[in-house]
Protein backbone atom coordinates (compact mmCIF):
# COMPACT_ATOMS: atom_id res chain seq x y z
CA UNK A 1 0.00 0.00 0.00
CA UNK A 2 2.70 2.53 1.09
CA UNK A 3 4.20 2.13 -2.59
CA UNK A 4 0.94 4.31 -4.12
CA UNK A 5 2.27 7.31 -1.68
CA UNK A 6 5.84 6.89 -3.03
CA UNK A 7 5.82 6.91 -7.04
CA UNK A 8 8.29 8.04 -8.69
CA UNK A 9 8.11 11.29 -10.18
CA UNK A 10 7.40 10.94 -14.22
CA UNK A 11 10.16 13.73 -15.04
CA UNK A 12 13.00 13.69 -18.27
CA UNK A 13 15.53 12.14 -15.33
CA UNK A 14 13.79 9.38 -15.13
CA UNK A 15 11.94 8.89 -18.38
CA UNK A 16 15.82 8.62 -19.68
CA UNK A 17 16.96 6.59 -17.65
CA UNK A 18 14.45 4.13 -18.55
CA UNK A 19 14.97 4.48 -22.06
CA UNK A 20 18.68 4.12 -21.30
CA UNK A 21 17.49 -0.03 -20.47
CA UNK A 22 16.72 0.07 -24.90
CA UNK A 23 19.45 -1.20 -27.11
CA UNK A 24 20.36 0.31 -30.14
CA UNK A 25 19.80 -2.62 -32.89
CA UNK A 26 22.70 -1.12 -34.95
CA UNK A 27 25.57 -0.85 -32.11
CA UNK A 28 24.03 -2.77 -28.99
CA UNK A 29 24.79 0.09 -27.29
CA UNK A 30 21.86 2.11 -25.07
CA UNK A 31 20.33 4.24 -27.15
CA UNK A 32 20.23 7.53 -25.03
CA UNK A 33 24.16 7.18 -24.62
CA UNK A 34 24.43 7.52 -28.50
CA UNK A 35 22.23 10.14 -29.13
CA UNK A 36 19.25 8.44 -30.48
CA UNK A 37 16.34 10.30 -28.15
CA UNK A 38 15.75 13.99 -29.07
CA UNK A 39 13.44 17.14 -27.73
CA UNK A 40 12.07 14.55 -24.81
CA UNK A 41 8.91 15.99 -23.63
CA UNK A 42 6.51 15.19 -20.80
CA UNK A 43 3.36 16.53 -20.10
CA UNK A 44 1.03 15.10 -18.06
CA UNK A 45 0.71 11.48 -18.88
CA UNK A 46 2.04 12.65 -22.51
CA UNK A 47 5.65 11.13 -23.12
CA UNK A 48 6.74 12.45 -26.56
CA UNK A 49 10.13 12.15 -28.10
CA UNK A 50 12.26 11.59 -31.45
CA UNK A 51 14.30 8.49 -32.54
CA UNK A 52 17.21 9.31 -34.90
CA UNK A 53 17.81 6.34 -36.81
CA UNK A 54 19.95 5.88 -39.99
CA UNK A 55 16.92 5.89 -42.13
CA UNK A 56 13.66 5.09 -42.06
CA UNK A 57 13.45 1.84 -43.69
CA UNK A 58 15.67 0.41 -41.39
CA UNK A 59 14.91 -3.10 -39.91
CA UNK A 60 13.53 -3.35 -36.38
CA UNK A 61 11.52 -0.20 -36.14
CA UNK A 62 8.64 -1.49 -34.47
CA UNK A 63 10.88 -3.63 -32.26
CA UNK A 64 12.86 -0.77 -31.53
CA UNK A 65 9.35 1.27 -30.49
CA UNK A 66 7.62 -1.52 -28.64
CA UNK A 67 10.63 -1.58 -26.54
CA UNK A 68 11.02 1.84 -25.92
CA UNK A 69 7.45 1.97 -24.65
CA UNK A 70 7.70 -0.78 -22.86
CA UNK A 71 10.79 -0.05 -20.89
CA UNK A 72 8.97 3.14 -19.74
CA UNK A 73 5.13 1.64 -19.33
CA UNK A 74 6.79 -0.72 -16.79
CA UNK A 75 7.80 2.17 -14.55
CA UNK A 76 4.95 4.45 -15.02
CA UNK A 77 2.23 2.07 -16.28
CA UNK A 78 -0.06 5.50 -16.85
CA UNK A 79 2.43 6.81 -19.25
CA UNK A 80 1.28 7.28 -22.90
CA UNK A 81 4.17 6.81 -25.18
CA UNK A 82 4.83 8.42 -28.43
CA UNK A 83 7.88 7.68 -30.21
CA UNK A 84 8.71 9.53 -33.60
CA UNK A 85 11.53 7.98 -35.85
CA UNK A 86 13.19 10.36 -37.54
CA UNK A 87 16.42 10.03 -40.64
CA UNK A 88 19.71 11.54 -39.10
CA UNK A 89 20.52 14.06 -41.67
CA UNK A 90 23.38 13.53 -44.37
CA UNK A 91 26.56 14.39 -43.16
CA UNK A 92 26.51 14.60 -39.46
CA UNK A 93 29.23 13.45 -37.78
CA UNK A 94 27.52 10.27 -36.41
CA UNK A 95 26.87 9.31 -40.29
CA UNK A 96 30.12 7.82 -41.30
CA UNK A 97 30.37 5.40 -39.07
CA UNK A 98 28.49 2.20 -38.12
CA UNK A 99 30.22 1.78 -34.79
CA UNK A 100 30.51 5.21 -33.46
CA UNK A 101 31.12 4.06 -29.91
CA UNK A 102 34.29 2.92 -31.33
CA UNK A 103 36.61 6.01 -31.41
CA UNK A 104 39.64 4.56 -33.08
CA UNK A 105 40.11 1.68 -35.58
CA UNK A 106 43.87 0.33 -36.56
CA UNK A 107 44.03 -2.40 -39.51
CA UNK A 108 47.32 -3.95 -39.29
CA UNK A 109 48.17 -4.91 -42.85
CA UNK A 110 51.11 -6.49 -45.18
CA UNK A 111 51.32 -7.45 -48.27
CA UNK A 112 52.86 -10.97 -47.83
CA UNK A 113 52.09 -13.73 -45.57
CA UNK A 114 54.25 -14.75 -43.03
CA UNK A 115 55.73 -11.63 -41.56
CA UNK A 116 54.33 -11.73 -37.80
CA UNK A 117 50.96 -9.51 -38.93
CA UNK A 118 48.87 -11.51 -36.48
CA UNK A 119 51.81 -11.54 -33.65
CA UNK A 120 52.23 -7.57 -34.21
CA UNK A 121 48.01 -7.23 -33.99
CA UNK A 122 47.74 -9.46 -30.84
CA UNK A 123 50.62 -7.56 -28.85
CA UNK A 124 50.29 -4.39 -29.90
CA UNK A 125 46.25 -4.59 -28.57
CA UNK A 126 46.94 -6.10 -25.43
CA UNK A 127 50.23 -3.36 -25.37
CA UNK A 128 47.36 -1.15 -25.84
CA UNK A 129 45.23 -2.47 -23.19
CA UNK A 130 48.14 -2.65 -20.58
CA UNK A 131 48.22 1.24 -21.28
CA UNK A 132 45.52 1.84 -19.91
CA UNK A 133 43.15 1.74 -23.02
CA UNK A 134 39.65 0.18 -24.28
CA UNK A 135 40.40 -2.13 -27.09
CA UNK A 136 38.99 -5.02 -29.20
CA UNK A 137 40.73 -7.26 -31.56
CA UNK A 138 38.61 -8.33 -34.69
CA UNK A 139 40.86 -11.46 -36.90
CA UNK A 140 39.60 -10.28 -40.83
CA UNK A 141 42.75 -12.87 -41.71
CA UNK A 142 39.43 -15.03 -43.05
CA UNK A 143 41.60 -17.19 -44.89
CA UNK A 144 44.04 -18.31 -41.74
CA UNK A 145 42.51 -17.48 -39.07
CA UNK A 146 44.97 -17.38 -36.36
CA UNK A 147 43.98 -15.49 -33.24
CA UNK A 148 41.93 -18.49 -31.93
CA UNK A 149 45.11 -20.35 -31.18
CA UNK A 150 46.89 -17.07 -30.13
CA UNK A 151 44.88 -15.58 -27.47
CA UNK A 152 43.52 -19.53 -26.37
CA UNK A 153 40.14 -19.31 -27.83
CA UNK A 154 40.14 -22.32 -30.21
CA UNK A 155 37.61 -24.39 -29.70
CA UNK A 156 34.92 -21.36 -28.41
CA UNK A 157 31.77 -19.86 -30.22
CA UNK A 158 30.27 -16.56 -29.69
CA UNK A 159 27.02 -16.48 -27.56
CA UNK A 160 24.40 -15.29 -29.53
CA UNK A 161 21.83 -12.38 -27.89
CA UNK A 162 18.70 -10.67 -28.70
CA UNK A 163 18.90 -6.84 -29.21
CA UNK A 164 15.47 -5.07 -30.22
CA UNK A 165 14.72 -8.02 -32.08
CA UNK A 166 17.99 -8.68 -34.06
CA UNK A 167 20.68 -11.52 -33.39
CA UNK A 168 24.15 -10.11 -32.26
CA UNK A 169 26.99 -11.77 -31.61
CA UNK A 170 28.69 -11.47 -28.09
CA UNK A 171 32.52 -11.14 -28.80
CA UNK A 172 34.92 -13.48 -26.96
CA UNK A 173 37.25 -12.36 -23.89
CA UNK A 174 40.79 -12.96 -23.69
CA UNK A 175 42.66 -11.30 -21.61
CA UNK A 176 39.79 -8.91 -20.84
CA UNK A 177 40.11 -7.99 -24.50
CA UNK A 178 37.02 -8.73 -26.36
CA UNK A 179 37.50 -10.56 -29.71
CA UNK A 180 35.92 -12.03 -32.64
CA UNK A 181 37.45 -14.25 -35.74
CA UNK A 182 35.76 -16.32 -37.98
CA UNK A 183 37.79 -19.29 -36.75
CA UNK A 184 35.59 -19.51 -33.69
CA UNK A 185 32.78 -19.76 -36.08
CA UNK A 186 33.72 -22.53 -38.33
CA UNK A 187 35.40 -25.65 -36.97
CA UNK A 188 39.36 -25.10 -36.59
CA UNK A 189 40.06 -27.45 -40.11
CA UNK A 190 37.65 -26.33 -41.97
CA UNK A 191 39.04 -24.91 -45.10
CA UNK A 192 37.37 -21.47 -46.00
CA UNK A 193 36.65 -21.43 -49.32
CA UNK A 194 34.76 -17.96 -50.26
CA UNK A 195 34.65 -15.88 -52.93
CA UNK A 196 34.47 -12.15 -52.50
CA UNK A 197 30.40 -11.49 -52.10
CA UNK A 198 30.87 -13.82 -49.15
CA UNK A 199 34.35 -12.10 -47.74
CA UNK A 200 32.76 -9.31 -47.62
CA UNK A 201 29.47 -9.86 -45.92
CA UNK A 202 31.62 -11.50 -42.99
CA UNK A 203 34.10 -8.09 -42.67
CA UNK A 204 30.59 -6.57 -43.11
CA UNK A 205 28.86 -8.85 -40.19
CA UNK A 206 32.09 -8.46 -37.62
CA UNK A 207 30.58 -4.58 -38.15
CA UNK A 208 27.11 -4.77 -37.67
CA UNK A 209 26.22 -7.94 -35.97
CA UNK A 210 28.74 -8.10 -33.18
CA UNK A 211 28.29 -6.49 -29.86
CA UNK A 212 31.09 -4.34 -29.30
CA UNK A 213 31.43 -2.16 -26.08
CA UNK A 214 32.85 1.34 -26.17
CA UNK A 215 36.58 1.01 -27.09
CA UNK A 216 39.18 3.26 -27.75
CA UNK A 217 40.66 1.26 -30.26
CA UNK A 218 39.51 -1.64 -32.41
CA UNK A 219 42.70 -3.39 -33.70
CA UNK A 220 42.01 -5.02 -36.93
CA UNK A 221 44.21 -7.85 -38.04
CA UNK A 222 44.02 -7.72 -42.20
CA UNK A 223 44.67 -10.82 -44.69
CA UNK A 224 47.77 -10.76 -46.82
CA UNK A 225 47.67 -8.66 -49.93
CA UNK A 226 45.34 -5.72 -51.26
CA UNK A 227 42.16 -8.03 -52.45
CA UNK A 228 38.40 -8.04 -51.40
CA UNK A 229 38.50 -7.90 -47.40
CA UNK A 230 41.05 -4.81 -47.58
CA UNK A 231 39.13 -3.05 -49.63
CA UNK A 232 35.63 -3.92 -48.00
CA UNK A 233 36.90 -2.90 -44.77
CA UNK A 234 37.85 1.08 -46.03
CA UNK A 235 34.05 0.60 -47.37
CA UNK A 236 32.23 -0.53 -44.03
CA UNK A 237 33.99 1.40 -41.70
CA UNK A 238 36.21 4.85 -40.84
CA UNK A 239 39.83 3.41 -40.33
CA UNK A 240 41.74 5.57 -37.91
CA UNK A 241 45.29 4.61 -39.80
CA UNK A 242 46.96 1.55 -40.99
CA UNK A 243 50.26 -0.13 -39.12
CA UNK A 244 52.11 -1.72 -41.49
CA UNK A 245 54.42 -5.05 -41.00
CA UNK A 246 57.36 -6.09 -42.95
CA UNK A 247 60.51 -7.71 -41.76
CA UNK A 248 63.86 -6.81 -43.36
CA UNK A 249 64.59 -8.41 -46.68
CA UNK A 250 63.89 -6.91 -49.83
CA UNK A 251 61.21 -9.10 -50.92
CA UNK A 252 58.93 -8.68 -47.97
CA UNK A 253 59.44 -5.23 -48.08
CA UNK A 254 58.35 -5.20 -51.63
CA UNK A 255 55.03 -6.46 -50.90
CA UNK A 256 54.39 -4.78 -47.68
CA UNK A 257 55.08 -1.09 -50.33
CA UNK A 258 51.93 -2.70 -52.05
CA UNK A 259 49.61 -2.56 -49.25
CA UNK A 260 50.68 0.64 -48.92
CA UNK A 261 50.24 2.10 -51.82
CA UNK A 262 46.57 0.40 -51.83
CA UNK A 263 45.93 2.84 -48.74
CA UNK A 264 47.82 5.58 -50.14
CA UNK A 265 45.86 5.86 -53.32
CA UNK A 266 43.68 9.36 -53.81
CA UNK A 267 40.47 7.34 -53.81
CA UNK A 268 40.92 5.44 -50.20
CA UNK A 269 43.61 7.94 -48.61
CA UNK A 270 43.89 6.13 -45.07
CA UNK A 271 46.68 7.19 -43.28
CA UNK A 272 50.11 4.96 -42.74
CA UNK A 273 50.75 5.42 -38.63
CA UNK A 274 53.86 3.47 -38.65
CA UNK A 275 56.08 0.58 -39.46
CA UNK A 276 57.14 -2.25 -37.63
CA UNK A 277 59.68 -4.30 -38.41
CA UNK A 278 59.59 -8.12 -37.34
CA UNK A 279 62.32 -10.79 -37.15
CA UNK A 280 64.43 -7.43 -37.20
CA UNK A 281 67.41 -9.86 -35.86
CA UNK A 282 67.88 -13.11 -34.82
CA UNK A 283 68.78 -13.60 -30.27
CA UNK A 284 69.25 -17.01 -28.78
CA UNK A 285 67.89 -17.41 -25.79
CA UNK A 286 71.61 -18.11 -24.33
CA UNK A 287 73.13 -15.37 -25.82
CA UNK A 288 70.96 -12.16 -25.06
CA UNK A 289 73.26 -9.36 -26.08
CA UNK A 290 73.82 -11.06 -29.42
CA UNK A 291 72.12 -10.01 -33.15
CA UNK A 292 72.48 -12.02 -35.77
CA UNK A 293 70.57 -9.84 -38.99
CA UNK A 294 69.77 -13.47 -40.78
CA UNK A 295 67.25 -11.26 -43.45
CA UNK A 296 69.17 -8.75 -43.61
CA UNK A 297 68.98 -4.73 -42.29
CA UNK A 298 67.07 -1.65 -43.12
CA UNK A 299 63.49 -2.96 -44.49
CA UNK A 300 61.76 -0.98 -41.59
CA UNK A 301 63.20 1.86 -42.09
CA UNK A 302 62.75 2.17 -46.08
CA UNK A 303 59.17 1.71 -45.95
CA UNK A 304 58.95 4.14 -43.19
CA UNK A 305 60.48 6.65 -45.37
CA UNK A 306 58.31 6.06 -48.46
CA UNK A 307 54.78 5.83 -46.36
CA UNK A 308 55.98 9.39 -44.81
CA UNK A 309 55.87 7.90 -41.49
CA UNK A 310 58.05 6.38 -38.58
CA UNK A 311 59.67 3.27 -37.72
CA UNK A 312 56.93 2.45 -34.45
CA UNK A 313 59.29 -0.35 -33.35
CA UNK A 314 62.26 -3.82 -34.16
CA UNK A 315 60.58 -6.96 -32.83
CA UNK A 316 63.23 -9.85 -32.66
CA UNK A 317 63.57 -13.26 -33.72
CA UNK A 318 63.14 -14.91 -30.30
CA UNK A 319 61.72 -18.44 -29.90
CA UNK A 320 59.42 -16.77 -26.75
CA UNK A 321 57.37 -15.09 -29.25
CA UNK A 322 56.58 -18.20 -30.93
CA UNK A 323 56.43 -20.32 -27.86
CA UNK A 324 53.92 -17.56 -26.79
CA UNK A 325 51.60 -17.68 -29.63
CA UNK A 326 51.03 -21.34 -29.76
CA UNK A 327 50.47 -21.63 -26.11
CA UNK A 328 47.96 -18.68 -26.24
CA UNK A 329 49.99 -16.39 -23.65
CA UNK A 330 51.09 -13.57 -25.91
CA UNK A 331 55.19 -12.04 -25.84
CA UNK A 332 53.65 -8.58 -25.09
CA UNK A 333 52.13 -10.41 -21.49
CA UNK A 334 55.39 -12.12 -20.23
CA UNK A 335 56.52 -8.89 -18.14
CA UNK A 336 60.07 -7.65 -17.94
CA UNK A 337 61.20 -9.94 -21.08
CA UNK A 338 62.86 -8.33 -23.88
CA UNK A 339 60.57 -8.74 -26.23
CA UNK A 340 57.67 -7.67 -24.59
CA UNK A 341 59.49 -4.33 -23.84
CA UNK A 342 59.95 -4.37 -27.73
CA UNK A 343 56.24 -4.65 -28.04
CA UNK A 344 55.26 -1.88 -25.51
CA UNK A 345 57.25 0.32 -27.52
CA UNK A 346 55.86 -0.22 -30.33
CA UNK A 347 52.05 0.34 -28.50
CA UNK A 348 53.33 3.39 -27.13
CA UNK A 349 54.75 4.85 -30.36
CA UNK A 350 51.28 3.92 -32.07
CA UNK A 351 49.24 5.78 -29.05
CA UNK A 352 51.83 8.90 -29.98
CA UNK A 353 51.18 8.59 -33.78
CA UNK A 354 47.53 7.96 -33.30
CA UNK A 355 47.19 11.38 -31.41
CA UNK A 356 49.14 13.38 -33.93
CA UNK A 357 46.89 12.00 -36.52
CA UNK A 358 44.05 12.30 -35.19
CA UNK A 359 45.40 16.36 -33.93
CA UNK A 360 46.57 17.13 -37.90
CA UNK A 361 44.30 15.05 -39.89
CA UNK A 362 40.77 15.28 -39.80
CA UNK A 363 38.63 11.76 -39.44
CA UNK A 364 38.80 9.34 -42.24
CA UNK A 365 35.78 8.75 -43.64
CA UNK A 366 34.29 5.87 -45.41
CA UNK A 367 35.38 4.90 -49.14
CA UNK A 368 32.76 5.33 -51.47
CA UNK A 369 34.59 3.30 -54.49
CA UNK A 370 33.19 3.74 -58.21
CA UNK A 371 33.98 0.91 -61.04
CA UNK A 372 37.59 2.14 -61.28
CA UNK A 373 39.79 0.54 -59.02
CA UNK A 374 40.33 -3.44 -59.63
Amino acid sequence: MLSQFFKPKMDQEQILKALKQVRDPQTGQDIVSVGMVQDLQISDKQVNFKLVVPSLQMQGKADLNFACISAIVEKFPDAQVNAHFMARPAGTATSTSIVPHIKNIIAVASGKGGVGKSTVSVNLALGLQKLGARVGLMDADVYGPSLPTMLGLTGQRPKIQDVTGKAKMVPLDAYGMPVISIGNIIEPDQAVVLRGPRLAAIIKQFFNDVLWDPLDFLVIDLPPGTGDVQLTLVQTAPITGVVLVTTPQDVALADAMKAMNMFMLPQIDVPILGVVENMAWFTPAELPENRYYIFGEGGGKKLALESHSVLLGQVPLVQSIREGGDDGHPAVLHNGSMVSEAFMNIAKNTLRQIAIRNEMKAPTQVVSLGGDLH
